[in-house]
């Protein structure tokens, strides 16, 4: 899959996000399923998803026999950053822990399938060679 396919499947998926995000507070209105600050917990996610995909498909051009490798590196980088956003934003910022962690996690799997999808894909395509 090639820069400019994944980008634009990737905003497809975004839009989705957004739009579902967008329904759930008029679907269900007393009840606070969206953390105070989501768009920034959303926005932080996205962009480094996007990022650790870039640098994965820049290392599986570069050399593909260390695919795999890259693909770790990627989701390891792509973790620490994440975890080391919790930290800062929780020692900041005092709201309801519970509701910021299950946006997190929610947010954080989604995002992870569809990379692991994509980069998938890519090897896939590899063995097909």
């Amino acid at each position: 899959m090639t820069l400019a396919k994944f980008t634009s499947i990737y905003f497809v998926f975004v839009g989705i996000l957004i739009g579902i995000v967008a329904v759930l507070p008029v679907l269900f209105p007393n009840v606070q399923i969206l953390a105070p600050n989501f768009w920034l917990l959303f926005g932080f996610i996205a962009g480094i998803t996007y990022i650790a995909y870039v640098l994965v498909d820049l290392g599986l051009k570069r050399n593909p026999q260390v695919g795999i490798m890259a693909i770790m590196g990627s989701i390891t980088v792509k973790m620490i950053f994440c975890m080391a956003f919790v930290l800062i934003y929780s020692i900041k910022v005092k709201e309801n822990g519970l509701l910021f962690i299950l946006n997190f996690f929610s947010l954080y799997l989604l995002f992870i399938v569809f990379e692991m999808y994509c980069l998938l894909r890519n090897l896939r395509h590899q063995n097909l060679k």
